[in-house]
Formats: C-alpha cells, sequence, structure tokens
C-alpha cells in the first residue's frame, strides 16, 4: 500500500535512487521508493569504476555485492588507434579492483538492500507527475498498472523533498521543465550482444574492459560472471543510417565492425551470439538544473555522458550521495535550502563538466585529426561556452596554473583537459589523471562550493567552510 505522505520521495529504484534511499533511511529519515518495473529487469552499463567501492560501503551494501560473484574488474586495456595502454587500478586508484556486473543482479541487490535498511520500496509503481505549488515541488501522481496478480491503482503521495532518479526518463527535465539538452558531441548510437564461448581477451589487467578504436568508434569488451561477454560497438547516427540505407540489417552491421579489430574478432570468433542485438542512442544529455525547491534530479535523470569511460554508475552513485547528504543537512541540521542545493548543484555539474571535458578530449588527442568519427566528438565553442570551466579549473588545477588562465574560457578548457587526461605522447599513460575526476569531492573547506562541503563522518552532511 503506497502511503499518502512521506518526508522524501524517491522515484526509480536504480543505483542512484537505491544508493539515495538507503543514504537517508540509515539516517533515521522516512523515505519511499517507487520503481516503474519489477526487479530483476535489463539494464546497460555494466562496468563499475573503484570509485562505487566507498559508497557502497557508507550504505553498507560492499560485503553483499562482494559475495554475490560479480567478475572482478583490475582495469582497463586500450587498443586506441596505434597507440595500447594498460591502466590499472592498483597503480592509479589506490584500490586493486571494481566489478564487473550484470546489472539487474546488480540493481536488485541494491534495491533489496534499500528495504533492508528500512526503505518502503513499491516495484510497479509509476510516477505520471510531480505537482507544484508554485515553483516548490510538493507531491506526486502516482499509478500502479496491475501487473503480476497486483490490482491496479492510482493515487498522490505529499512530501517534504523529492528526488527524481527516474533515469533517461527523467520526469522532472523531460515532462515538466522542459530542460533538457542533447549534447552538440557524442551524437552516436551503441549497438551491443552477449556472447557465450568467447576466446579469452588475453590483454590488459585481469577480469578487464577492452576498449579497442576502429575507424568509424570502437568496440568494448565486458567479461561477466555468468560467462557470457559483453561486446558492443558505439558509432555515430550518422555512419548507421547510411549502412542502413544501404540494405544492412543491424546484426549484420554489428558484426561487420566486430571484424574490424583483430582483438575483438579474435575473441568471438567461434563463440556463439546468445542473445538479440540491442541499441541506444540519444544518450549524451543534460538538465539546465540538477536542483530546485522541494526537489534534486540524480543520477541519468539529471545527465549522461558518453559511455566511453564507464562513468554511468559513477555519476548515479555520486550523486546520490551528494543528494542524501543536501537533505540531512537541511531536514536535520538547519543548513539554509537555497544554499544546500546549490552546492548539490555545483557539485554535481562540477563533476559531470570534468568527465565532459575527459571524455571529449580524450577523443580529440588520441585519434587521427582527419578521423570523421572523433573530429565529431570534439565540444564545440558554444559547447565549451556552456561549461563552467572557472569553477572546474578552481577544483581541479588549484595550485597548478596560473589563476589568469581560468578567467579564459578557452585557455581554461585546455588547461583542465591538460590536467585530466595528463601525458600520453611519450608512451605514459594518457589517463594518468583519471582519478582527479572520482577521488576529489568537495569534502573540505579549501573544497567548498557554495561555502559548504560534504562530511561524511560522524554523519552525512553539509557543513559551512567557515
Amino acid at each position: 500500500m503506497v502511503r499518502k505522505s512521506v518526508q522524501v520521495l524517491v522515484i526509480g529504484g536504480g543505483p542512484a535512487g537505491s544508493t539515495a534511499a538507503t543514504l537517508l533511511a540509515r539516517q533515521g529519515f522516512k523515505v519511499m521508493l517507487l520503481e516503474r518495473d519489477h526487479f530483476p529487469r535489463y539494464h546497460i552499463g555494466e562496468s563499475l569504476l573503484p570509485s562505487c567501492l566507498p559508497i557502497l560501503d557508507l550504505v553498507g551494501a560492499r560485503e553483499k555485492v562482494e559475495a554475490f560473484g560479480f567478475k572482478r574488474k583490475g582495469g582497463a586495456y586500450y587498443a586506441w588507434g596505434e597507440e595500447n595502454w594498460e591502466l590499472r587500478f592498483s597503480e592509479i586508484f589506490g584500490t586493486e579492483y571494481s566489478w564487473q556486473v550484470r546489472r539487474s543482479d546488480f540493481d536488485q541487490l541494491l534495491l533489496e538492500h534499500a528495504r533492508s535498511e528500512g526503505v518502503e520500496a513499491h516495484e510497479g509503481v509509476a510516477v505520471r507527475k510531480i505537482g507544484f505549488q508554485g515553483d516548490r515541488a510538493v507531491n506526486a501522481t502516482w499509478e500502479r498498472a496491475g501487473a503480476k496478480g497486483e490490482e491496479a491503482a492510482e493515487g498522490v503521495v505529499d512530501f517534504d523533498y523529492v528526488i527524481d532518479a527516474s533515469g533517461r526518463a527523467g520526469l522532472l527535465a523531460t515532462k515538466h521543465h522542459n530542460s533538457r539538452r542533447h549534447h552538440d558531441v557524442f551524437k552516436n548510437v551503441a549497438v551491443w550482444g552477449y556472447w557465450k564461448n568467447t576466446k579469452p581477451f588475453g590483454r590488459g589487467p585481469e577480469n578487464g574492459i577492452g576498449v579497442c578504436s576502429i575507424p568509424h568508434g570502437w568496440l568494448w569488451q565486458i567479461p561477466l560472471h555468468d560467462g557470457t561477454v559483453s561486446v558492443g560497438t558505439v558509432l555515430t547516427k550518422e555512419h548507421l543510417r547510411k549502412q542502413q540505407a544501404g540494405q544492412a540489417d543491424l546484426k549484420e552491421i554489428y558484426l561487420g565492425h566486430l571484424a574490424e579489430n583483430p582483438l575483438i574478432s579474435n575473441l568471438v570468433s567461434g563463440a556463439e551470439l546468445s542473445s538479440e542485438i540491442k541499441a541506444e542512442t540519444d544518450y549524451s544529455y543534460v538538465t539546465d538544473r540538477f536542483a530546485g525547491p522541494g526537489y534534486l534530479l540524480a543520477g541519468d535523470a539529471a545527465c549522461f555522458l558518453d559511455p566511453l569511460l564507464s562513468t554511468g554508475v559513477h555519476l548515479a552513485m555520486y550523486s546520490a550521495m551528494l543528494s542524501a547528504a543536501t537533505l540531512s543537512s537541511i531536514m536535520r541540521d538547519g543548513i539554509d535550502e537555497q544554499d544546500a542545493t546549490s552546492f548539490y548543484e555545483q557539485a554535481y555539474r562540477t563533476s559531470y563538466e570534468r568527465l565532459l571535458v575527459l571524455v571529449s578530449v580524450f577523443y580529440e588527442a588520441y585519434r587521427g585529426r582527419d578521423d570523421h568519427f572523433y573530429n565529431a566528438q570534439r565540444l564545440s565553442r558554444r559547447e565549451k561556452g556552456n561549461l563552467k570551466l572557472h569553477e572546474a579549473f578552481l577544483h581541479i588545477t588549484a595550485g597548478v596554473e596560473d589563476l589568469a588562465d581560468a578567467m579564459d574560457q578557452e585557455r581554461a578548457y585546455d588547461a583542465v583537459a591538460k590536467e585530466l587526461v595528463g601525458p600520453g605522447a611519450e608512451g605514459g599513460n594518457p589517463l594518468a589523471n583519471h582519478n582527479v575526476n572520482m577521488l576529489q569531492p568537495p569534502d573540505a573547506p579549501g573544497r567548498s562550493l557554495a561555502g559548504l562541503y560534504l562530511a561524511i563522518e560522524p554523519k552525512l552532511t553539509l557543513l559551512r567552510a567557515s
């Protein structure tokens, strides 16, 4: 039975929603989570980063994930044009692994853990709209379709705050605010399937993701604990349309691109394609507002990047932690709501924009200048102008570059890009500073945003820098 009022309503039971709900429930708040689907449900995004581990510790789910049996991911291997290099987590992040997960299992584990921590979670319940009083979100209209033997029902739930973690559907951004912007860059299509009885990839850290460039995009391979391997390709929408116009079907196009890289073609040689071919497009976007009176947007509901560096679950769980700290500071610790939501907006957007710069520069710097696909991934002058590069520069490169550089958008972009990607032309690892994106949250007075910084101990909250 869906209750009629709650302190915090969370929309969506993926990693963002389950993590935020759990963190708030562990601190004594009354939290209800409404998930449209019934779990387990399929989701792409199987390769996790080490940044998820401390957040799993914080929600108390680390041991459950460890015990499930997911493959431990030791890092990544990049065969990028004529360059090849390894990214070992033990050398870069100071930890030895993350996981390669089947998201249906991982997401269900997190949702069940949320229930065990006191979250009232309902599956098969879709939120249709948010009600406002002026600019403030105050209630949600929900509907249960009546699947799986349940009775159809509908109702309205009042809340003090809502976290929209509704994923790509993005209830607030798409239905209420019309504030989602797709990027000029990353207008790509991902096409993938699952294989059985593959040969060993044979490169890079144990169970690492393999990323291999091809003339019109790139390929991935991700080994999973059920014995299958996720193998996909990322192409421009334009290139895919041209191939389909030539009467090629999606499977034919997919298999043709796998054959373009010897590492991937060898991996699937003699193997069995055990799934249908899946595709997803228009996945790179950002909304103009991440927070407002009575509401926060977390995870994919706020933004999503190109999948090149496997940052989807990282951004989901990181924003969930920030959202829980933000609401805790308001409801329990007397922090002004406008200040706290301003912190959340800046903290989440800065993290996202660092990654946006990193992915774009990675594409731009490590393939030939004449390659159409890689040129198409460059941030335009307009896109750079929309970034808060002044803040990004200050928080990434403090003490590294002259402050004056931050006053110029192009110079700031170049400086941030250099710091994030690091040297690579002389044979070094071009992702040597990748950890900068993950391990510098605004968690100390010297890294405060809107006069606030994140505190985890003895309680999750925001503190005044002064």
